[in-house]
This record gives C-alpha cells, sequence and structure tokens, in this order.
C-alpha cells in the first residue's frame, strides 16, 4: 500500500471482485441479443416474420439501454454522495431481482419493462468497479487494473452463450444470471471503500451533483468528448453483430448464422482486446495513443465487412470477431471517463458516461431503421455503411480534442462554477 492507501497490487480485493462483477453484469446485460430469436418465439412472436422480429428485438433492446440511461445517472449521483459500494450492493439487488422477473415474461412489453428494470440495476456495476479500481490502484497500474476488470469481465458474453448452448432453456438462463448476481453480495463485504471518496466525504463539498457537468463550459466539454468517444461499442455490438443473421444474408445469402454465435465470438474477442489495450497504454504512456490505433482496427474490420471480405458463415464469424477485438477499447474509455473529473464527481462520470453511450444505442437504432424504412429506403447494407460513417466520424473529432489523461494524479475536486 503506498502513501495515500492505495494497493499498488493488480490483484487486490477490489480489482477481483469488480471483474467478477462486470462478468455477471455482462452475462446479463448481453443475454438477451444472445437467446432473442428462441426467447422471442417462446412468447408468441412470428419468428418467420423477419420485420416482426426485428421490431420487438429493437423494443426490447431499446427499452433495456434506456434503463441503463437512467440507472447510470442514478446509480452515479449515490456513487459519489453515499460511496462506491454502496452503488455496487443496491444495483445488484435490482438486476438480480429483474432477471428472476424476465424468466417468467409473457409478452413483448413485459419482456421490454422487465430488461428495463434490469437495465437500471446493471447501469451501476462498471462505473462505480472502474472508479473504485481507478482510485486505490497508483496511476502507472490503474490503466492495467482496469483493463483486466473489463477484459476478464467481458468473458460474461461467452458464458452466457454457453449457459443458453447446454441448456437450450433461455428462462432459465435469465434465473442463473439473478442468482449469479445474488452471489457477489458476499464477495462485496471483502472490498474497502476508496480512500480518496472517505477523504471527500468528510469535507464540505458539493457530490455528485450531476447538474455540475454543464454548469462549466470546459466540464460540459469534456464530458460529451467522453461519450463520444465510445460510440462505435455499440454501433458494432447493437446492429451489425446483433443482426449478423440478416447481414449475412444480404452479404451472400442463404446462411446458418446463429447471431448469439456471433455475439460470443465478437465478445471473446472484445475481452482480449480490452486486456491488451491496458498494455498497450502503458507502453505508449498515452490513453489516446492507444484508442487511436484500435480505431483503425475499427476502420479496416468494417472495410472487410462491407467490402466483400464476408462470403459464408466462416468469413461473418470471423468479421464479428474482428470488430469486437476493434472495439475492445471499452476499458480505456471508461477508464479516461473517471479520469477527467474531480473525487466529488468521479463516479457520476465514471457510471454514466458507459450509460450514455449505451443509451445512445436507440438513437443508432433509430438513424439506422430510418434510413431503411422511412423515405430514404436504403438497403441493409447501405444503412449499415451510411450509420457506420456517421458514428465512426463523430468518435474520431471527439478523440482528437479530448484530453489525454494517462498521467494525470486523480486526488483533486471540482469546483463549483457557472458558465460565463
Amino acid at each position: 500500500m503506498n502513501t495515500n492507501g492505495q494497493h499498488t497490487s493488480i490483484f487486490n480485493a477490489a480489482v477481483v471482485v469488480a471483474a467478477l462483477g462486470y462478468f455477471v453484469d455482462i452475462y446479463d446485460l448481453l443475454l438477451f441479443t444472445i437467446v432473442r430469436e428462441p426467447s422471442l418465439a417462446g412468447i408468441s412472436v412470428d419468428i418467420s416474420n423477419k420485420q416482426a422480429v426485428m421490431m420487438a428485438s429493437t423494443q426490447v433492446i431499446n427499452w433495456q439501454m434506456w434503463g441503463m440511461l437512467i440507472g447510470g445517472i442514478l446509480w452515479g449521483v449515490l456513487g459519489d454522495k453515499k460511496g462506491r459500494l454502496s452503488v455496487l450492493f443496491g444495483s445488484i439487488l435490482i438486476y438480480s431481482t429483474a432477471n428472476f422477473i424476465t424468466g417468467y415474461v409473457q409478452t413483448v412489453d413485459q419482456y421490454a419493462y422487465a430488461r428495463f428494470a434490469a437495465g437500471i440495476g446493471l447501469a451501476g456495476e462498471l462505473g462505480a468497479g472502474i472508479t473504485l479500481v481507478s482510485e486505490l490502484l497508483p496511476k502507472n497500474k490503474r490503466g492495467i487494473g482496469t483493463s483486466l476488470v473489463a477484459g476478464f469481465g467481458l468473458f460474461g458474453a461467452v458464458a452466457a452463450y454457453f449457459t443458453f448452448h447446454y441448456t437450450q432453456d433461455w428462462r432459465l438462463c435469465y434465473k442463473i444470471g439473478g442468482a449469479l448476481g445474488l452471489s457477489l453480495l458476499l464477495l462485496r463485504i471483502t472490498v474497502a471503500e476508496s480512500g480518496m471518496f472517505q477523504q471527500v466525504k468528510a469535507q464540505a463539498v458539493q457530490r455528485g451533483n450531476m447538474l455540475m457537468f454543464f454548469t462549466n463550459r470546459t466540464r460540459f466539454r469534456k464530458y460529451l468528448l467522453a461519450i463520444l468517444i465510445g460510440l462505435p461499442t455499440w454501433y458494432v455490438i447493437g446492429i451489425l453483430v446483433n443482426l449478423s443473421n440478416r447481414f449475412a444474408t444480404e452479404l451472400y445469402g442463404e446462411n446458418n448464422v446463429d447471431s448469439g454465435r456471433s455475439i460470443m465470438y465478437a465478445y471473446a474477442a472484445i475481452a482480449i482486446g480490452d486486456i491488451l489495450i491496458g498494455f498497450v497504454s502503458q507502453w505508449f504512456q498515452s490513453r489516446k495513443k492507444a484508442l487511436y490505433l484500435f480505431y483503425g482496427f475499427a476502420i479496416l474490420s468494417l472495410l472487410f465487412f462491407f467490402g466483400g471480405g464476408v462470403k459464408n458463415d466462416t468469413t461473418l464469424y470471423i468479421a464479428c470477431a474482428m470488430l469486437g477485438f476493434s472495439t475492445g477499447f471499452w476499458a480505456i474509455f471508461v477508464t479516461m471517463g473517471a479520469e477527467q473529473f474531480g473525487t466529488n464527481l468521479r463516479a457520476t462520470a465514471a457510471t454514466t458516461i458507459p450509460n450514455m453511450v449505451r443509451g445512445s444505442l436507440p438513437l443508432i437504432n433509430l438513424l439506422f431503421l430510418n434510413l431503411l424504412q422511412q423515405h430514404w429506403q436504403f438497403s441493409l447494407i447501405q444503412a449499415g455503411i451510411i450509420t457506420g460513417v456517421v458514428v465512426m466520424s463523430l468518435t474520431l473529432i471527439a478523440a482528437y480534442f479530448t484530453e489525454d489523461t494517462f498521467h494525470k494524479d486523480l486526488n483533486y475536486l471540482e469546483v463549483e462554477e457557472t458558465l460565463p
């Protein structure tokens, strides 16, 4: 332990428990995309009707993401007001209960409402965990620590795929997710609260005031840029990988693509990318250079996906893995969000920023579906390309103007100011 009370080992209890928590979080978050068609068939949606499947699945995933957007704000504020650990306990109770309820839904609306509640709970896990780990580890190790948390956690999607593969019971999969969540409560008891938060708690300073992001021009700019640099992740997962079987039909015709398997390959690759990017960032001594490298991978992967590289089921799965690996910057993206702001706003930032990105999926879906169905009448491939160009352009511009936080000392506060 260093002089600031920070643990020097990247394998301390906070890192291990945060990684396990994120593992369960991702299991629950991605389970719908893995069991999408069998679960919709189980509540009487006509799977042979592609339009009905797309509308129902979009409704459910949008409600889940809106729940995460609202939950991100709720848990972020509570994380700075009440503590990082209180969020980890409270969020787990909500999403575990919602998962059990999901196992009993009978209609699309019930499914959407249950996933909305789960989304609220799931929103607290990553931000609180990353904030806690960032504050407990010294700055020369926090990038690697947070990458290990995210990298291990992302294998939860792989676990979700194989759980359904072996049980073939989507309702049971949701109940297992609920049980896994509740089991984490026992592990959480061993984790200590952040020393930085304890120091700030004793001071007369505003904590967890969401409005502070909007009352200072510089702070608002940092907050907006921190959100925009993460957009490609949910464009890739929410559209390209989630609808991989539909894209396969357009790209090369008859296929046997399983979108659940596509998710599994993509997330296994994202996990590897997230672990590697911590070491890449350490080698570059820069967060931004690591981001640029992975953005380059993303552009190359998109060119392979849309440019003729996908010709059969095997190459489609390879493309999903490539796209997944290229978006393995999630750990660094969330870490940068935590590092951008002072201790009295850090949990709010680290929790709301990734959930703002997740909450952007309905907007990305809106653009994509409007290109398909409204005045424009573009093909699935054309709509995917145009949506990707818009998303990547916004992200690259935002990354250029974002501060590199690799060497930043996190022991500071945000001062209340107003826009001139």
